[in-house]
């Protein structure tokens, strides 16, 4: 890459694209002109076009579980013909009335109970976007099964002036049911209080969350055309409307249609999330990069890491295509991160020395959310240094006749691509997710694997289910292996 960008001094206007305030600078990928002229004959040989076709019309690529793939449509408000789309409209609406009650309550706390897509996504909006978020409104976030995450929220918290979001599809998730007992006993602990008053759920069964005591008005649906993880546009996003407000709440929508847009429509070799995808395909089918890096330079986006890795992983980590055929080629890359410039005193020694080949995405702000302009500058020149020096290295000559000179050479030539946004509001962050939501799209067909189940998480769930019989039972387990049994012994003599 030092050659190729000494060589051609329009690289970086060859190999980037901008939208709406974003820029994508991909020029740091080993790749020259044919590479992606190449890359764009993959995308059309693999049909992705046909299967972007199919997918927002509404037909059921999800084949596994016979469903529809629809979050664009709960984005695209001003399409009249799509049914999914007028029934979004009418959720919006009473997103909007209740968000305007619970303005006008004396609640101060909201508890969002989910886990997966209903908590990584909402978490991560509100997070990202904390700064323009209701000063006299604080909204938690509880997903694990472990009782010492919801035990730190409800210390903090008053009954009286609390609201509970439980957020499951099936209503049936262990974790999410498990966490809403718990928080519904500690509400009940108080006098006069009562659960219906306290508690709204999310979910497409209404009768299940009725059966658990939450009224019938305070059910907001689900959809099976929405998968979990691509499910924060809908009603599991209930908390950024009352922590943000509605109309934020409708500017993220906003940008993540944009993108919608331009996936549709942009030519193949300026289209964002399609050269992502095909740069990530390149990257670890032929140059072995089978780890892939999320490095966010805004703590705004510290969650960003964790929910892409449920994102890509739980979307396209799979070992046989649509057919049920093993697949003889590479699936999802390993995704991992964290912020800079955390990240660069951490394992960054590995990025830039290690013999491990990883891939990475840098993103940044242009334009702080706070007045220490000098800090913005330094933080962001760490991120540009950094692709710079991962992209350069440093050779012997250049290190000299110094002691351990050769610890302190770098090889260069490591990938990067860098995202660079104007601002940081809605409308950017769902361009953002949005174009990730692409991404790992088009991936799952160049793969000819189906993105939209997660038929990994089953199993060990129901061994969890059998196992906790053998905890609560004296006897060992008969079928159990010798390591499962002397975990659980060991367990039972120290709990």
């Amino acid at each position: 890459m030092r050659e190729m960008f000494a060589q051609d001094e329009s690289r970086f206007s060859k190999f980037s694209v901008q939208l709406n305030g974003l820029l994508f600078d991909y020029s740091k990928n080993r790749i020259n002109v044919a590479t992606i002229d190449k890359l764009v004959a993959l995308f059309d040989e693999c049909d992705v076009p046909i299967w972007r076709d199919k997918m927002f019309s509404g037909e059921k690529i999800n084949s596994t579980e016979d469903r529809a793939v629809q979050h664009t449509a709960l984005r695209n408000l001003g399409d009249k013909n799509s049914a999914l789309t007028k029934k979004q409209l009418a959720v919006l609406l009473l997103i909007e009335a209740f968000v305007e009650k619970v303005d006008r309550s004396n609640i101060t706390d909201v508890v969002n109970i989910g886990i997966g897509g209903s908590h990584l996504g909402p978490m991560l909006v509100c997070d990202a976007l904390r700064e323009i978020s209701k000063p006299n409104l604080n909204v938690h976030f509880v997903a694990n099964v472990d009782a010492e995450e919801i035990n730190r929220v409800l210390s903090k918290i008053n009954p009286v002036n609390t609201l509970f979001i439980v957020t499951s599809k099936s209503f049936t998730t262990q974790e999410t049911l498990t966490n809403a007992k718990t928080a519904r006993n500690w509400l009940l602990k108080s006098e006069n209080l009562k659960s219906e008053d306290h508690f709204v759920a999310v979910t497409a069964d209404v009768e299940k969350a009725r059966k658990f005591g939450i009224a019938e008005d305070n059910i907001f649906p689900m959809w099976d055309e929405i998968g979990g993880r691509y499910s924060l546009w809908s009603a599991v996003g209930l908390s950024i409307a009352l922590s943000l407000g509605v109309d934020a709440f409708k500017r993220l929508l906003s940008g993540a249609h944009a993108m919608d847009e331009h996936f549709i429509n942009a030519p193949t070799d300026k289209n964002i999330p399609v050269l992502m995808a095909l740069l990530d395909i390149w990257n670890q089918h032929f140059l072995a990069a089978a780890t892939h890096a999320i490095l966010p330079y805004d703590v705004r986006l510290a969650y960003f890491p964790a929910y892409l890795q449920q994102l890509v992983m739980e979307s396209n980590g799979k070992s046989v295509d649509r057919e049920g055929n093993a697949l003889n080629v590479p699936s999802s890359p390993v995704v991992f991160g964290d912020v800079g410039t955390n990240a660069q005193h951490s394992f960054f020694q590995l990025l830039h020395q290690g013999t491990h080949n990883v891939s990475c995405d840098f993103i940044g702000v242009a334009k702080a959310a706070h007045d220490n302009q000098e800090q913005h500058d330094m933080l962001l020149a760490n991120m540009i240094g950094q692709t710079q020096a991962l992209m350069k290295g440093q050779t012997l000559q250049e290190v000299g006749d110094v002691d351990y000179a050769e610890h302190k050479v770098f090889l260069g030539n490591r990938i990067s691509n860098t995202i660079f946004l104007n601002e940081l509001n809605p409308y950017s962050l769902g361009m953002l997710v949005a174009m990730y939501e692409h991404k790992t799209f088009v991936q799952g067909v160049l793969l000819n694997i189906n993105s939209f189940d997660q038929m990994g998480v089953e199993l060990g769930k129901r061994l969890a289910n059998d196992l906790l019989e053998n905890i609560k039972d004296q006897s060992p387990g008969a079928d159990l292996d010798s390591s499962t049994n002397g975990m659980i012994d060991f367990y039972k003599q120290n709990k």
